[in-house]
């Protein structure tokens, strides 16, 4: 578990190389409040790239094994938003209305980077 307070990308790349898999996200089960939508839009930014690379969200990152599924996919505080996959398949989110792949890269904060 992770919060996600320095971005969605950066911290799926951090579970990635501690567990040593892979994770595919879907753009249309990321959720996006309403007025993050609009706003983005008036500002020509894309809400699913503020979504992934913002910071400061205060969410939790976790997962749980396949045979959990059941036990939390209607709970009303959890979101699902992709699952694991083999570390060679890498990181990946498949596109809003398609089966396209775009690799997830990270543009959060990093605390370690040396500036």
């Amino acid at each position: 578990m992770i919060d996600i307070s320095d971005g969605l990308a950066s911290e799926i790349l951090h579970l990635s190389d501690q567990s040593k898999v892979g994770f595919r996200l879907y753009e249309e089960k990321i959720p996006l409040d309403t007025l993050t939508i609009t706003t983005a839009d008036e500002l020509n930014l894309n809400p699913t790239m503020c979504a992934l690379s913002g910071g400061e969200d205060y969410e939790l990152l976790f997962t749980i094994a396949p045979e959990d599924y059941d036990k939390i996919k209607n709970h009303p505080d959890f979101t699902v938003i992709g699952h694991a996959t083999d570390w060679e398949q890498g990181n990946n989110m498949v596109l809003r209305g398609s089966n396209e792949l775009s690799p997830i890269t990270a543009q959060g904060w990093d605390a370690f980077l040396k500036r």
